[in-house]
């Protein structure tokens, strides 16, 4: 008796299902693409028929339109909201440097209008990358982007002890149409009880940032621990080394809830040439940030307890 396969003769009929040759598998695979376009079911991961029992399936392609979170393949999240901690410069808890002329600059390493000063430390290029997830995700061009942070010591222009009259490693800057902003800096210390980090806002454009109250988000991006080691053993880091000891991303009062799982930077580079610093940034303009502008010691002293 003829061997068949759901209606045809197998061309090998002493041979198993799986030997009957390339020919009858791509009719048997064509077969099948025909009854699953009349179910209306996709072929994507379907393997060959005449493969039997047994054979496993090809997995459906990873590729997808929406964007990516910095390399996982994982489509963007929105930023977790974060405190603008009690040094934010941006009118919210006394100085504004945000109504200065001026502030809208991609060097922060020096003081800018009638302040003179620069911070030292390890250079950093700075990028960060917004996109609107209320808009499916698109680059939000336009977005004004307010960084700020600690220069070597610790310090924060504007309220710390010895820097009340500078204001540098404050800016803005303006996305360009791929939601990218690019800022040259300096590597911030670890101070006393909290992970090294970068705090920003975002608000939908320039005329916006006079007005704290008008930022779409604000939050902080965690810088990573080998790095951060590499730039501690630096002249002029010598406190962060001890500081560093004493804390970790899941200690963090900021970051310790995941582990800064959206806000941990992508740094490359050495203490020679500098690093440079990215992140992506998903806001989503339909909601409103739920963090606090401020909170811990109030204007005039170094970092002390409490988020900042």
């Amino acid at each position: 008796m003829t061997r068949t396969y759901r209606g045809r003769p197998l061309p090998r009929p002493e041979e198993e299902l799986v030997d009957q040759g390339l020919g009858f598998d791509l009719g048997t695979l064509t077969s099948r693409r025909r009854m699953l376009s009349i179910l209306g079911i996709g072929t994507v991961g379907v393997g060959l028929a005449a493969c039997g029992q047994g054979a496993t399936t090809a997995s459906p392609s990873s590729s997808s339109s929406a964007p990516s979170s910095g390399g996982s393949g994982a489509a963007l999240q929105e930023i977790p909201d974060e405190t603008a901690g009690p040094y934010p410069g941006d009118g919210s808890n006394g100085p504004d440097v945000l109504e200065q002329s001026g502030v809208v600059r991609s060097d922060l390493r020096s003081s800018f209008g009638e302040m003179r000063g620069t911070a030292e430390g390890v250079p950093i290029t700075l990028e960060l990358t917004v996109r609107d997830l209320a808009n499916g995700g698109t680059p939000f061009a336009g977005a004004a982007v307010y960084v700020w942070h600690c220069d070597r010591a610790g310090r924060y222009s504007l309220y710390s002890d010895g820097v009340t009259d500078q204001n540098y490693l404050r800016g803005v800057q303006i996305a360009d149409d791929a939601g990218l902003v690019r800022f040259t800096s300096v590597f911030p210390a670890c101070y006393d009880g909290r992970w090294p980090h970068i705090h920003f806002e975002v608000y939908r454009g320039r005329a916006d940032i006079t007005d704290s109250t008008k930022a779409v988000a604000t939050s902080q991006q965690a810088l990573p621990k080998d790095v951060c080691d590499a730039v501690y053993a630096t002249a002029g880091y010598e406190a962060s080394v001890q500081n560093m000891s004493r804390v970790s991303l899941t200690s963090d009062g900021v970051f310790g809830e995941d582990s800064a799982a959206l806000q941990l930077a992508t740094v490359t580079g050495d203490v020679t040439a500098g690093y440079r610093v990215t992140l992506p940034v998903g806001v989503d303009t339909r909601t409103a940030p739920k963090a606090d502008a401020m909170s811990g010691p109030p204007p005039g002293g170094g970092p002390g307890a409490g988020p900042r």
